[in-house]
């Protein structure tokens, strides 16, 4: 029987999750993307805790106009990256959350390279 793109994304980001964990020095950003919005947060996994977060829905970056959810992804990259900063965080580890790092997700990852954050 196939599996389904659920179950799929699922086993990749389990995979993915054994090797990347998101430490004090070096915190994990993870990226969930829905069909509609995107959401990006940087989680310390020793502790449990989320130290920064960004979305689409976030006022900044909903109130901007932008010609499609690719630069959407972009504007959450850089908000993370300057949120990031802020609270002293410049180099982390990148997670895809299962998803290929293609459109949404790439453009968030450089989009948070352009803010300055280091992965």
């Amino acid at each position: 029987m196939a599996v389904s793109k659920q179950d799929r994304r699922t086993k990749i980001k389990k995979r993915i999750r054994r090797d990347i964990s998101g430490t004090q020095g070096r915190p994990r950003l993870s990226v969930f993307r829905s069909n509609k919005e995107i959401y990006a947060q940087i989680v310390n996994d020793v502790d449990g805790k989320t130290l920064v977060a960004a979305s689409s829905r976030d006022k900044e970056v909903a109130s901007a106009t932008v010609e499609n959810k690719i630069e959407q992804a972009a504007l959450v990259g850089k908000a993370i990256a300057e949120k990031a900063l802020k609270a002293g965080i410049e180099t982390i580890s990148f997670d895809r959350g299962g998803y290929l790092y293609h459109g949404r997700v790439k453009s968030l990852a450089e989009g948070a390279r352009e803010g300055g954050l280091k992965f």
